[in-house]
């Protein structure tokens, strides 16, 4: 399957069993296999490696990332794909499928996957958590920045999204793309672009351009946090108002919790001027002023 995945073989095998991509899981198939093995080579899988995979689709990357891997575990929503891949994939013994929405809602990954990476991890002290997968749109945003918050933390992401998205991922501070996302990911990650595509080497062809995105999550990075979903809130919420004065927006955030006059201490102990916002501040000082608000509130409500 893995060097069939092209447009006319995907179009005969959906005719053959009577389906055709929905719109509503955000089916769009990589039909260039270059494509498809440097998604693959960016992950660069190994025999330590348990790989998850979002949308196993037919079953094409599957089959190619367990030809390395330690184990797979592949999620897809769809019960008509679902089934087509497992008989693809039926003779891979490393190869775990579940059919269901890896997301139990938009801030927590589902219980059942995680506690299916936390079987195979189990089996073997040395191994380590991937991530690999031709992302649906819908799904990425909330599944790359949930799964930095989850205990067993990928030590790589390779994985397919909107270009968009991309670009806010890796966008630096004063720049339009530049936001809470940006910040999330580049305060615990290093992330590079690795390659943009256009819609047509998809089937069906979305409407935007997508790029394959590279994310190393840093154990130095995630250790200057401590408290993961405080900081991950305290980030959002500076961003609910982007085009809002800072003091304004932290303001709001902390009501109920903190005074204006506490707020004002802490903007002018970090040199910040209460007419700056949130887009001009690199995440070293987002999380160094998040850590002086938590000294003062330490609960985030």
């Amino acid at each position: 399957m893995a060097q069939r995945q092209t447009l006319s073989f995907l179009t005969q095998r959906f005719r053959e069993v009577g389906i055709r991509p929905l719109t509503k899981f955000g089916q769009n198939f990589l039909i260039d296999l270059n494509l498809v093995e440097l998604l693959a080579k960016t992950a660069d899988v190994g025999e330590r490696d348990v790989v998850l995979e979002v949308g196993t689709g037919t079953g094409s990357l599957t089959a190619m990332l367990a030809e390395h891997a330690a184990h797979v575990v592949t999620v897809e929503v769809d019960p008509q794909l679902y089934q087509l891949a497992e008989e693809e994939l039926a003779e891979r013994d490393n190869v775990t499928m579940l059919q269901q929405d890896a997301l139990r809602n938009k801030n927590n990954i589902h219980p059942v996957v995680l506690e299916e990476i936390a079987k195979q991890m189990a089996v073997d002290p040395c191994r380590q958590l991937k991530l690999a997968a031709n992302l649906p749109y819908n799904i990425a945003t909330p599944l790359i920045s949930n799964l930095l918050l989850t205990e067993i933390t990928p030590v790589l992401m390779a994985v397919t999204i909107q270009k968009e998205l991309a670009d806010r991922i890796v966008a630096k501070p004063g720049t339009k793309d530049y936001g809470a996302l940006s910040v999330w990911v580049q305060s615990l990650c290093r992330a590079e672009v690795v390659r943009d595509m256009p819609p047509t080497v998809f089937w069906p062809r979305p409407k935007v351009d997508s790029s394959i995105i590279r994310i190393e999550p840093r154990d130095e990075l995630r250790q200057r946090i401590p408290d993961l979903r405080y900081y991950h809130c305290f980030v959002r919420s500076m961003f609910f108002h982007r085009r809002k004065f800072l003091r304004s927006v932290v303001v709001s955030a902390f009501k109920g919790r903190l005074d204006k006059e506490a707020v004002d201490q802490v903007l002018a102990e970090h040199g910040i001027s209460a007419e700056s916002r949130a887009e001009q501040l690199t995440p070293d000082q987002l999380l160094a002023m998040c850590e002086s608000f938590r000294a003062r509130a330490p609960q985030w409500s």
